[in-house]
């Protein structure tokens, strides 16, 4: 079924889906003022760290430690401590310790959260961050934690005031695509703007993957210019590109095709739980994109609903629902489904329920239509 965001009368009333958006965008005031620091190379002295790209977060961990740390002196003015080290009386020392032959300090601490202080301590700790020297720069990195600040408490607005709240979100397609460009210019590569969209759409939006596979393309291609035949020869796919070849090939009644997509998913090591949970997910986009044709909504509107950050996959799914009526859209969801139960109670049969789900549904499209 759609997500949740959906309007089940709007289907039946025709009205439009617009005013269903998904949540709304990140905050990303913080990260933006901390990337002018660290061009200007004017870092503050508090920040927090943490997000769902650990790319980024550790980029600009490196780019402040060489900035703040001079060669050769890093012992004498870089302070490091995790959750089972840290302490406020670390804290203090750490903080007061004057730099040695540098202009500054850093002090990190990994994993450890001032949010979960109990009332006597917290006092303290607030009166400590807000009295740092302004030769020291202090960093909590959540690595392995969670992030569970909470702007309504005063370290929260603390934190906001300064702008040191710093989420490192998911990037947007278009700073993905001047991310990929930078890293084969490196390499002396270039790629046009339609084949990296695509290398995304492949291998994922995590920039730590997107890098790796950057560096396998730029040691294999001789020739300046990357192309999507390279891409498919290197590259590994992400399961979901996988799925969208299986579903391509149904549409276009190539079962061959098909079927040997579904082989190298199923025999590759990926969790068949997995499998069918990244299958379900498809199959219920597939069905929002035909819902959304039949009621003249429009891709970005398809693409408010599911939070896609990326256009590339939405003209893919658009593109895939056109090919299939909508009775088989809810074919392939309700089989989904019911194959998702059927694991539970077939244990060690999943490759087989897999294997018969892909058969089902290459036949059902004639069945169904």
């Amino acid at each position: 079924m759609p997500p949740k965001s959906y309007s089940k009368s709007a289907s039946k009333t025709g009205k439009s889906y617009s005013n269903y958006s998904s949540k709304s965008a990140p905050d990303n005031t913080a990260y933006k003022a901390l990337r002018e620091a660290v061009q200007n190379k004017q870092v503050g002295t508090l920040y927090f760290f943490h997000g769902e790209e650990p790319y980024l977060q550790e980029y600009y961990l490196r780019q402040i430690r060489k900035m703040l740390l001079p060669e050769g002196l890093e012992e004498f003015n870089h302070r490091t401590a995790r959750a089972d080290t840290c302490s406020l009386e670390w804290l203090e020392q750490a903080i007061d310790s004057l730099p040695v032959m540098s202009e500054r300090t850093l002090v990190e601490v990994e994993d450890w959260d001032p949010f979960s202080l109990n009332k006597k301590d917290m006092p303290r700790f607030l009166k400590l961050v807000e009295d740092i020297p302004e030769y020291c720069c202090l960093i909590f990195v959540y690595d392995t934690i969670p992030w569970k600040g909470d702007s309504r408490t005063k370290l929260g607005a603390l934190l906001k005031d300064r702008n040191a709240n710093v989420s490192f979100n998911k990037q947007e397609q278009s700073d993905l695509i001047a991310f990929i460009a930078r890293e084969f210019k490196r390499t002396k590569h270039t790629i046009t703007n339609e084949d990296a969209r695509y290398l995304i759409f492949r291998c994922g939006n995590e920039m730590s993957n997107l890098a790796g596979e950057v560096a396998k393309l730029s040691a294999y291609c001789t020739q300046p210019q990357i192309t999507q035949a390279d891409i498919d020869f290197i590259t590994v796919p992400v399961m979901e590109a996988v799925v969208f070849q299986i579903t391509d090939a149904i549409a276009a009644r190539d079962f061959d095709k098909a079927a040997n997509a579904m082989s190298d998913l199923l025999y590759s090591s990926e969790d068949p739980y997995k499998i069918i949970a990244v299958i379900g997910k498809y199959f219920r986009q597939l069905y929002s994109a035909r819902l959304c044709q039949d009621h003249y909504e429009s891709m970005q509107t398809f693409m408010q609903l599911w939070g896609m950050k990326n256009s590339y996959p939405a003209e893919k799914l658009f593109a895939a629902a056109k090919k299939f009526r909508i009775n088989w859209c809810r074919y392939a969801l309700r089989r989904c489904a019911e194959i998702s139960i059927d694991f539970r109670d077939n244990y060690g049969e999943e490759i087989d329920l897999l294997t018969g789900l892909m058969m089902e549904l290459s036949t059902g499209i004639q069945a169904v239509d």
